[in-house]
């Protein structure tokens, strides 16, 4: 839970706003206070894409699948505003951390509870299958580990088991390693798809590892239709209950009742030992609305339910690190939605493309240099080509709206990192490009620091850069040092690249910053 910042509203409809809970690609969710005293989460649609309508028709579908799921396991929708902007909805607020968080902090969990957090689980599927409704997201980033049990939340991409998987651009929901098979190759969901996530899930909490290995996307997706899941060092009984829940046939894997029987608990999970410490680990509730003056501006970047999915193709080796389709294609003799997807490593970076070995250095223009942060909005014109690292976080702080004044007037402190540890995961590397307001109006490429990989070293502390000190442009082989922003005085723009090599890259996250007039 992060303090308000400057430009949050003090208000979303009756309720008072006290802190940020998070942030995604759809928009903020609050923690917030009912006149009565309720606490409530309150989630708003982000205002650069209200304009949006599958946007706007994802957001209404999901406050009317919470409207009508009301079950012991899914926070009960309490209030809405559906019809002008800002739009937004409350629902029960849970105290308690995600699964994802719970394991990364404190380990893998026991057998024995692992059992009783699948028994708890299925039954909480069956009571949302039982609206007709698939959750189709399911991962442990969407179970909350609360007081009463795991409460199952974000069902944004949630349909009816009649509908179709397939979004507007023509490619499926889920997350790459909890998305069943037949998802990926035949566009079908139902039931069974959310009891393979379930059954993926679990082996993370059992294991703590991803269950289908980390990396690139597609590649993760892949091993989901075609390998087996990872188990090593489950006991055999569990290991075998995970493995007949991700099984590829759906029609052979079990149902939540069938699940709950298997399981035999005779505990809940709630008295559980190694459970209840967990729900200790809620994030405190402030009394008062959190909002430091002259705060940074920090925002946290979860993977969104819906992007672009992978195709499942066979991994390519990381001297390729193009995985390159168009459109929809033939994959494993099915036709599928397939999207780009840049891999770590180095190689050609396509026409034009840096051949050299080894990590990127300073990243180059390539053409795509197009972002513009417009301050009034607190927005940039254009969003990121790739969807950002799971609970990436960035803040820019000034010289000038710095409260510990560790940071000199006329000069900027540009940070990133990962709040928690995501396991197994290949390098990740990062380059910031600063631009200056005189060329935002143009495609020229702005001042850059060097890469570095966001996963090396402690990955949960923050990688802070100064600039005008650490950023340089590096056009035609020379090295000119960034002008100070007394120089520039107006919106700068921060963009955050993901960088393969030199000349391979792309933007993931768009920001800025005010800059006046200073004395250096």
């Amino acid at each position: 839970m992060d303090a308000l910042r400057a430009q949050d509203p003090p208000r979303i409809g009756g309720y008072v706003l006290l802190a940020r809970i998070g942030a995604g690609g759809m928009g903020v969710v609050y923690l917030g206070r009912s006149p009565g005293g309720r606490l409530v989460a309150v989630k708003v649609v982000r205002e650069e894409i209200t304009g949006h309508p599958e946007a706007l028709a994802r957001f209404r579908r999901e406050a009317e699948t919470v409207r009508a799921v009301r079950s012991a396991y899914t926070a009960n929708l309490i209030d809405a505003g559906l019809d002008a902007a800002p739009y937004w909805i409350a629902t029960e607020y849970v105290a308690g951390p995600t699964l994802a968080r719970a394991v990364r902090e404190r380990g893998p969990f026991p057998g024995v509870t692992c059992r009783r957090l699948v028994a708890a689980m299925a039954e909480g599927l069956a009571s949302v299958h039982a609206y007709g409704v698939t959750h189709r997201d399911l991962k442990p980033q969407n179970v909350l580990l609360g007081s009463q049990g795991p409460q199952l939340i974000d069902f944004g991409i949630a349909r009816g088991v009649e509908q179709t998987a397939l979004t507007q651009d023509g490619q499926a929901p889920g997350t790459p390693g909890f998305t069943a098979p037949e998802v990926l190759t035949r566009n079908e969901v139902g039931a069974a798809a959310d009891v393979f996530a379930l059954g993926a899930t679990v082996a993370y909490a059992a294991t703590g590892r991803a269950p289908f290995g980390g990396g690139d996307a597609a590649a993760v997706s892949y091993r989901a239709v075609h390998e087996e899941i990872d188990t090593d060092g489950v006991e055999p009984g569990l290991a075998a209950l995970i493995r007949a829940c991700v099984e590829k046939d759906p029609a052979r894997r079990p149902g939540p009742a069938e699940l709950i029987r298997w399981c035999a608990v005779d505990t809940a999970l709630v008295d559980d030992p190694a459970y209840q410490p967990l729900v200790a680990m809620a994030d405190v509730v402030p009394d008062t609305p959190q909002r430091p003056p002259n705060a940074p501006a920090l925002a946290i970047h979860d993977l969104p339910t819906q992007g672009p999915p992978p195709s499942p193709q066979p991994p390519p080796s990381r001297t390729n690190p193009w995985l390159v389709a168009a459109g929809v294609g033939a994959v494993v003799g099915i036709a599928v939605a397939t999207a780009v997807w840049l891999l770590p490593g180095s190689g050609n970076g396509g026409e034009g493309g840096d051949k050299s070995e080894g990590p990127p250095g300073y990243i180059q223009d390539i053409g795509t240099s197009r972002h513009a942060w417009n301050g009034l909005r607190e927005s940039c014109n254009l969003p990121g080509e790739e969807q950002p690292p799971l609970q990436f976080q960035y803040a820019v702080t000034t010289g000038e709206n710095d409260p510990s004044g560790e940071i000199a007037l006329g000069k900027a402190e540009i940070g990133y990192r990962l709040k928690n540890e995501e396991p197994n995961l290949p390098p990740y590397y990062v380059s910031v490009e600063v631009k200056p307001p005189h060329l935002l109006d143009t495609d020229d490429f702005g001042y850059v620091s060097k890469a570095t990989d966001l996963y090396e070293g402690d990955e949960t502390r923050w990688k802070n850069l100064v600039y005008p000190d650490d950023f340089s442009d590096r056009a035609g082989g020379k090295v000119r040092p960034a002008p100070p922003l007394a120089d520039d005085p107006g919106e700068w723009t921060v963009v955050y690249h993901h960088a393969t090599s030199d000349k391979n890259h792309r933007s993931v996250v768009c920001h800025g910053f005010m800059a006046d007039t200073v004395s250096e």
